[in-house]
């Protein structure tokens, strides 16, 4: 075992290489991972924009590499930190480090094999989008040819065959004609191109380096599926921790509508008996029937006629796969298109037992929910999902390693307590003599028993704030419209579209703006657009990256939209010095899984509104009031119009889990703060 210096110096150095200045919050998390790894104990770290959390983890997670001669696993949220990650952080430091580590870290991104050219499937990538060609809108199909052909040429150039190296991308429909999934996968020791497959070699990659970058999809998928596509590992660290539970609630839901039904069908057609084939032909055009007349929604019981159609389905299904003889081994290509069919027809066959299954338990026992979606522009689907994923987390992530769980938003209401029992971990692990915690007004009491909630003999974790560079209340203002009425369904109140121009004139432009739907961003867009002289652009105008780089260009500039601006938006410096929050971002009441895990809280005793609606709010909160200072320099001015966060019982529990801005519910106050901070940007 190497004997290596400590993490402090470690961290010093890597700063010092880096350019960089000792923060404190940043030695302050180093510290605990390297004590977390050392007791074997589970940590979640709050670490508050400007901390430099990147650094704070890593340099322990490389020591620890390097001296236990293992791997460290780093699981992100998001594409562009797992880029971040790979191309800029990790080989800053690994050349920082390497005089004091004895060698050069290791490292590499892993993905899902669906995001990897395969070579197999290339052969055959025009024949099987003929095949599937009807499945989609013909106008949809107008350049796949050229796609495809775009995909032939570039397989002749990658190194990787990573799907993100293809500039500019490519359609999902022509990407599934040169990827397959993991359970479509024939295997390399009998592809023709085994020795030549990209995520082969990135496995085997994976499986020499010292820190692994991967998302919290493939995390899930490793964890349920026992794929074991991650290298072993004992340690493991989360970033964006705060959107693990819904990653992994989403790799966990299953679907089943015409269009799967159809392409399972196509892909058995030469394999079984016609009679098969067209049975189960039948058995989509049924479920397609009801679909028609039925209302979308949860699906606390079943209708008779739509189980009976769901078990037509798992019947046909079920008829082909038996019928489906076994693998010839010696012919490729009838191996593959085997294992196609039977990828199709088992993930129909699967879920159609799955949906069945969840409403044979009383409403109170039910492990998963159901669903029917359906729309103008949304084919009709039948979902279920699951109402927690904490035991699963619990057995899967937590059981046999050490886990590290960060974000700059976990503490929601001042306590990690709710997503530790979403995460399914126990008790936190105090020093001090258990003693009462103290709870803003409205925060929702601990709870048991609740879908992923923590018992005694759970894992046992740590929790620690370290804090924000930024001195919020001195930076920025939290501004809430208490005089404005409470947010209605039918759209944007004029009030409140008043209350947005006045604000945007205050500040000069420089807004992003953050609505709770796409339908009240787009009419705050249409209706400002004709009274202010600010360019205003609007989600979907063009792709989020690019719009983003145009608000961050022109001080002046305006950025309106919905959901994934709450998260992924940094802009720091002078063009964002407003952030307005048209209202608290609840659940709608008609989600299905929220309302779900609503009502089972709620039948155990709990607040279900507390538990679910609310934290959820207060994370999006969070994160959406966080776009504000994005550098020690950034001030401004976050407005949240909803009254709501400021009459409200629960009002209290929603601030303490926002960055700790100075307060005021004067408008007068929040624009003559905009108006100076106008006056300060020099033109």
């Amino acid at each position: 075992m190497p004997d290596l210096a400590d993490v402090e110096t470690l961290l010093d150095t890597a700063v010092r290489a880096l350019g960089g200045a000792r923060r404190e919050g940043q030695v302050a998390m180093a510290t605990a991972v390297a004590e977390a790894i050392e007791t074997e104990e589970h940590l979640v770290v709050q670490a508050g924009t400007g901390t430099g959390k990147s650094l704070g983890y890593l340099v322990p997670a490389l020591r620890h590499a390097l001296t236990a001669d293992t791997t460290v696993v780093v699981s992100t949220a998001t594409i562009a930190l797992q880029n971040q990650l790979i191309a800029r952080d990790l080989p800053r430091l690994a050349e920082a480090l390497r005089p004091l580590l004895k060698r050069e870290p290791r490292f590499a991104i892993l993905k899902g094999r669906r995001n990897y050219l395969c070579r197999n499937r290339l052969d055959t990538a025009g024949q099987d989008a003929e095949e599937e060609a009807e499945l989609f809108d013909p106008r949809a199909l107008s350049s796949l040819g050229r796609q495809v052909q775009r995909l032939h040429s570039w397989a002749e150039e990658t190194l990787t065959g990573d799907r993100d190296e293809i500039v500019p991308g490519v359609s999902d429909l022509a990407w599934r004609q040169v990827s397959v999934a993991a359970n479509e996968c024939m295997g390399a020791a009998v592809c023709p191109f085994g020795t030549e497959c990209f995520a082969e070699q990135a496995r085997a990659e994976a499986a020499e380096v010292d820190v692994v970058v991967t998302n919290h999809a493939l995390l899930a998928i490793d964890a349920m599926q026992n794929y074991h596509i991650l290298p072993e590992h004992d340690l493991l660290m989360v970033d964006e921790a705060h959107e693990l539970v819904d990653r992994v609630t989403a790799v966990a839901t299953g679907a089943l509508n015409e269009k799967a039904i159809t392409l399972a069908v196509k892909r058995a057609t030469r394999l079984c008996d016609i009679e098969l084939t067209e049975r189960l032909s039948e058995t989509a055009d049924g479920l397609a029937m009801l679909f028609t007349d039925a209302d979308p929604g949860r699906l606390d019981h079943i209708p008779d006629a739509l189980a009976t159609a769901v078990a037509a389905v798992r019947d046909a299904a079920h008829g082909c796969v038996t019928a489906i003889g076994p693998d010839n081994k010696n012919d490729p290509e009838a191996s593959n298109a085997r294992r196609l069919a039977l990828a199709a027809l088992g993930e129909v066959h699967d879920t159609a037992v799955r949906l069945l299954e969840s409403f044979e338990p009383p409403l109170r026992e039910r492990q998963d929910v159901v669903w029917l979606t359906k729309g103008d522009r949304q084919a009709p689907a039948l979902h279920v999902a699951p109402l927690g994923v904490g035991g699963l987390l619990r057995e899967k992530l937590f059981g046999d390693r050490t886990t590290v769980l960060t974000s700059a938003t976990l503490a929601l209401g001042g306590s990690f307590r709710a997503l530790a029992a979403q995460w399914g971990l126990g008790r936190e692990r105090s020093d001090e003599p258990p003693t009462p915690e103290p709870r803003p007004e409205g925060a929702p009491e601990p709870e048991a028993g609740q879908p992923g909630s923590a018992t005694e003999g759970e894992p046992r974790w740590r929790g620690m704030d370290v804090g924000s560079p930024f001195d919020h209340a001195r930076s920025g203002i939290l501004y809430v419209a208490k005089h404005l009425p409470t947010p209605g369904r039918d759209g944007l109140d004029p009030r409140y579209l008043d209350e947005i121009a006045e604000l945007i004139e205050a500040a000069g432009g420089r807004t992003l703006g953050l609505f709770s739907s796409m339908r009240a961003a787009t009419q705050a867009t249409e209706e400002l657009r004709e009274r202010l002289d600010f360019p205003i652009l609007c989600q979907g105008d063009d792709s989020t990256g690019q719009l983003v780089k145009e608000f961050a260009a022109d001080e002046g500039t305006c950025l309106f939209g919905t959901l994934s601006l709450w998260q992924g938006v940094d802009v720091p410096g002078p063009s964002l010095q407003l952030v307005v929050v048209d209202r608290i971002p609840f659940p709608r009441p008609d989600d299905p899984l929220a309302s779900a895990r609503q009502r089972a809280v709620g039948a155990r005793g709990g607040n279900g509104f507390m538990s679910v609606a609310a934290t959820h709010a207060a994370l999006l909160l969070a994160q959406g009031t966080g776009r504000l200072l994005r550098s020690m320099t950034d001030k401004g001015v976050v407005a949240v119009l909803d009254p709501r966060l400021a009459t409200a019982r629960y009002g209290g529990f929603l601030r303490s889990s926002l960055p700790p801005y100075w307060g005021t519910t004067d408008p007068d106050v929040a624009r003559a703060a905009l108006k100076r901070l106008n006056g300060a940007v020099p033109v």
